[in-house]
């Protein structure tokens, strides 16, 4: 999710920790009131910043979850799950993406339009 979008859907950014935790995950670190807010990066020049909505480990590696919710402005979530694709890869971590119904087609096909295989996990 973009900054936007998470002001306007706490409940469902909620209920992705909530499956999460139940997964097993530690260290828990999420873009909400409650947890610790995980690492953001910054694109040097512009205003434009990453923060991962939900990290968590498991078995001694990071994974990055990704709530997927149709957007107003899908370049930036285009460009954001680029760049944590791109990350994960760099440094062998997980990269996971969670949507919900009625996003299931908007998820699809934002990832076909970056060229991601990604196996959703729908809630």
């Amino acid at each position: 999710m973009i900054a936007i979008d998470k002001t306007e859907n706490q409940k469902l950014l909620q209920d992705s920790i909530t499956y999460v935790e139940k997964l097993g995950f530690e260290n828990i670190k999420a873009d909400i009131e409650g947890y610790e807010t995980p690492k953001s990066y910054s694109q040097k020049g512009t205003d434009f910043s990453v923060t991962p909505d939900i990290v968590g480990e498991k078995a001694g590696r990071k994974h990055y979850f990704e709530v997927s919710l149709k957007s107003a402005e899908p370049n930036q979530l285009k460009s954001k799950w680029r760049f944590l694709e791109v990350l994960t890869r760099m440094k062998d971590n997980r990269f996971k993406i969670i949507t919900f119904r009625g996003h299931y087609k908007f998820t699809e096909d934002m990832l076909q339009d970056i060229n991601l295989e990604k196996n959703l996990i729908k809630l």
